[in-house]
């Protein structure tokens, strides 16, 4: 494989309990993501960074965490790697808020390893969140998968893995091109109109510029943008308004009652603001679903834009 040996390395020194595949989930899609996983305990993701592609390697050592570097942007990805990890979230204030409500102090001290990773990228996100609009889980994942698979370039490093595409192969490519992968014009031009102002969405200062700046593209709005800031920048107040299942989720687990709405899921987050994003993220690592009725609601997504 192309950069078989790591050439830029750090060791990390995560907090007692840390719990690295629960914290690096979120970069993941599925066990069988082309462009990151995780393999017998370590995680592997590639990427594209100013410095050229990338692939990065954060393995679990005697309580240590050991970040590895593949290809030109070794060294990018590996200074940035507490970051990916998690280990730059910032729980100040989460402690007193979660202590307020019984459920989310159990899942607090349940998850109290589980860190929220920050990219310090933004257009592999929005490629995800954009192909998961309105769709299945299962429906978006074939999508990003082809997507990928369509444009691929292979990743550096041991694991093979291919680099997320490129935003200015996106934005030219016709919207037909990605018909055949299951998506319709509506999310081809979105993604194609995201990917043609990449480079202006990477250089966003925050989380509220970002958002700001993604909203103003036709095509995505709240729930899209809240997918990415929770990355990319690791917003831990992103709330993904729109989503099919998380008012539901949060209405049940935060009041007992097995439907809401956006508004009611926001009243009841409203108490944890600074964190709304973190209480969504510790429901969803517990599995919490509020009860179904009827036919078995398929996996994600359903949400609006």
């Amino acid at each position: 494989m192309l950069g078989d040996e790591p050439t830029a390395s750090r060791v990390l020194r995560p907090p007692p309990g840390y719990r690295l595949a629960a914290s690096v989930r979120p970069l993941t899609f599925s066990a069988y993501d082309p462009c990151a996983r995780v393999v017998a305990g370590i995680f592997w993701g590639a990427t594209r960074t100013p410095d050229g592609p990338a692939t990065l390697a954060l393995r679990p050592e005697a309580g240590d965490l050991v970040a590895e570097g593949y290809g030109p942007g070794a060294g990018w990805v590996v200074e940035r790697a507490d970051s990916v990890a998690g280990l730059r979230d910032d729980l100040t204030g989460f402690a007193d808020l979660a202590a307020t409500h019984p459920v989310v102090a159990r899942l607090a001290a349940q998850h109290a390893g589980l860190r929220m990773p920050t990219t310090g990228l933004v257009f592999p996100r929005v490629l995800r969140a954009v192909l998961e609009q309105k769709v299945t889980g299962t429906e978006a994942y074939r999508a990003y998968a082809a997507t990928v698979r369509h444009f691929a370039e292979p990743a550096p490093g041991p694991v093979r893995l291919l680099l997320p595409p490129e935003p200015a192969a996106v934005a030219a490519a016709p919207y037909w091109v990605y018909h055949p992968f299951g998506v319709e014009q509506r999310r081809a031009e979105t993604l194609r109109r995201a990917a043609a102002v990449a480079d202006r969405l990477e250089r966003c200062a925050d989380s509220a510029e970002a958002t700001r700046r993604l909203t103003a593209i036709a095509g995505i709005g709240p729930w899209t943008a809240a997918e990415v800031v929770r990355v990319a920048y690791g917003d831990p107040d992103a709330v993904s308004v729109g989503d099919y299942h998380i008012p539901n989720t949060v209405a049940w687990a935060l009041a007992g009652e097995p439907r809401g709405d956006d508004a009611r899921m926001l009243e009841l987050l409203e108490p944890f603001r600074g964190h709304r994003g973190r209480v969504c993220r510790l429901l969803e690592a517990a599995a919490v679903q509020a009860p179904r009725y009827g036919p078995r609601a398929p996996i994600r997504s359903f949400a609006r834009f």
